[in-house]
């Protein structure tokens, strides 16, 4: 009997190696072979069989080959059931487990165990097979979905709350298909999840295009909805890309493809929108290619330089900072200014290293001033990217350290909206900086959402106003209103205020009346390289006496 117990393991094992494979092939129905010679051997050992014996052992032979072939469903034989009653039970046990395992390993093979959503594989393999047997007529929709601001979920509340939050995300886009579904405007949608806070739908059987567009439109409406999660409320967006077969592709991969350019063509016109995907988007998708792989290229090579714009002191007209502003040196074009490459930069993560570079050239450009008696700091610009790099702010104290650079001569300054999004341990991290004198600014203020409070508890030492507050103070009474008790709120937080974009005298006459600290634009000087900086500031009388403003 033990024995016996031990050609059932061996070939329970043999059954279980099954489990791990999504098809039979050659190997499994060997494993089969090994399993059930085992099997027979044992049991041979432990029993002396008769003819009638033989005959179910002969019975059971010919449905374990059956199993090469994925039957996993016939009952054990009857001439097994009949004479050895007991290994026939075992054997139907046996296929019973093996058939659940098989369930449940399908099931954590293609659905995602957060949102019980089908995962890629499952969703890839499901729209092909949706997508070949379409009619020549049939028009789909496949409508790819991308959270705006889940990473900020994730950095605030933790990714246990993120995958919640997910679920919920989940829970919203499934009530919205599945009323169209019962009111008769939707048939057999799929949706899934594909990857992070990436979700897709596919749309069969359409009227016409707009129908897409709609259910996008609800979709859309869903998840720029507050969501609750543990007493706190949470603010995301979503921006939505649609492609549509047979116009943009009769395969998967490019409707895929053209969707996911839609979809990003939407987060870079300012997020929360759906957007339908058209040529236009292949061919910008194309330059973008070309921007990124000559980018890449010169990263490697450092062809960049930097030109130096002057902020300037409206008390004193000294120059109390110049802003470094990077160049890129492209092989055929030229100088290619910032606007034409920085995107491109940030999506493909390139500007970390960019960043690097700049900081760098920073740190060597501060060494020089303070060799040559320049009271000035230099103010560089920081992305996002490069604060998600743990190392960000360890790079920056070694490479000042290495050049010989003083940091109380430095300006870090973040955007506006990276202000407000800075986790505790960046803040620390700034307030850590600041108490060593290096001076931070906030660019672009009145261009996106400022949590006063917030503010409050940063280190600010400057605050730069949006160029759109400044274009046409000179000529509308309420922007003057706007700017005047921005500055006021600014004082009150104990910082500077930066008026810029300056580029006519009336503008700088309206900023100065305001009591507006410093300024910068066209009106005073072109961004400049460093040495033609240097002799643009050594004309000015009174730059060498003048204290740096902190």
């Amino acid at each position: 009997m033990l024995s016996a117990c031990a050609g059932i393991a061996s070939f329970l094992f043999t059954l279980f190696a099954f489990l791990m494979l999504s098809e039979f092939d050659e190997q499994v129905v060997a494993s089969v072979f090994i399993g059930l010679f085992a099997l027979l051997i044992v049991w041979i050992a432990s029993e002396k069989p008769n003819s009638q014996h033989a005959r179910a052992i002969s019975a059971l032979v010919d449905r374990l080959m059956a199993v090469g072939t994925g039957d996993l469903k016939s009952p054990a034989p009857a001439a097994l059931r009949e004479h050895m009653p007991t290994l026939a039970g075992a054997v139907e046990g046996l296929f019973r487990q093996v058939r659940s395992n098989i369930e449940n390993v399908h099931a954590m093979a293609m659905y995602d165990p957060i949102t019980s959503l089908p995962n890629r594989l499952h969703f890839r393999k499901e729209a092909e097979r949706i997508l070949k047997a379409r009619g020549s007529k049939e028009r789909l929709a496949l409508l790819f979905i991308d959270l705006d601001g889940f990473k900020e979920v994730n950095d605030n509340l933790g990714h246990a709350q993120g995958d919640q939050t997910l679920a919920l995300v989940a829970a919203r886009l499934r009530s919205v298909l599945r009323e169209e579904v019962a009111q008769g405007r939707l048939v057999h949608p799929l949706i899934a999840r594909l990857a992070g806070d990436e979700f897709t739908v596919l749309l069969p059987s359409l009227s016409v295009n707009a129908e897409a567009e709609r259910i996008a439109g609800l979709l859309l409406e869903a998840l720029c909805q507050t969501f609750e999660m543990d007493g706190q409320m949470i603010e995301m967006g979503a921006s939505i890309g649609v492609a549509f077969s047979p116009e943009h592709g009769t395969d998967l991969t490019s409707m895929m493809r053209a969707a996911d350019l839609a979809m990003y063509s939407a987060k870079g016109s300012g997020r929360s929108k759906v957007s339908v995907y058209n040529a236009s988007l292949a061919a910008a998708f194309e330059e973008r290619t070309r921007v990124e792989r000559a980018l890449r290229h010169s990263v490697a090579k450092g062809d960049f330089e930097l030109a130096i714009h002057p902020i300037i002191s409206v008390r004193t007209g000294a120059v109390v900072a110049g802003e470094a502003l990077v160049r890129w040196n492209h092989p055929t074009k030229g100088i290619v200014l910032p606007d034409d490459f920085i995107a491109v930069a940030e999506e493909s993560w390139l500007i970390v290293q960019i960043g690097h570079w700049v900081m760098e050239q920073a740190a060597q450009t501060l060494a020089r001033w303070q060799a040559a008696n320049l009271p000035q700091r230099l103010t560089i610009n920081i992305s996002p990217r490069q604060l998600e790099h743990s190392e960000f702010f360890s790079h920056l104290r070694k490479s000042f350290a290495t050049h010989g650079a003083p940091l109380f001569m430095l300006e870090l300054e973040f955007t506006e909206t990276l202000a407000m999004r800075c986790s505790e341990e960046i803040l620390a991290q700034l307030n850590a900086l600041r108490a060593e004198g290096v001076a931070i600014s906030m660019d672009d203020f009145g261009s996106g959402y400022s949590n006063l409070a917030r503010m409050k508890t940063m280190p600010l030492t400057r605050v730069k106003l949006d160029e759109s507050l400044v274009a046409d103070l000179d000529s509308c009474e309420t922007s003057r209103t706007i700017v005047s008790s921005v500055i006021h709120l600014i004082h009150g937080l104990g910082a500077e205020v930066v008026g810029e974009g300056v580029e006519r005298q009336e503008q700088f006459d309206v900023l100065r009346a305001l009591g507006c600290d410093v300024v910068q634009g066209y009106l005073f000087a072109d961004p400049m390289p460093e040495p033609e900086f240097m002799r643009w500031i050594a004309e000015r009388s009174d730059v060498r006496t003048l204290a740096i403003s902190a």
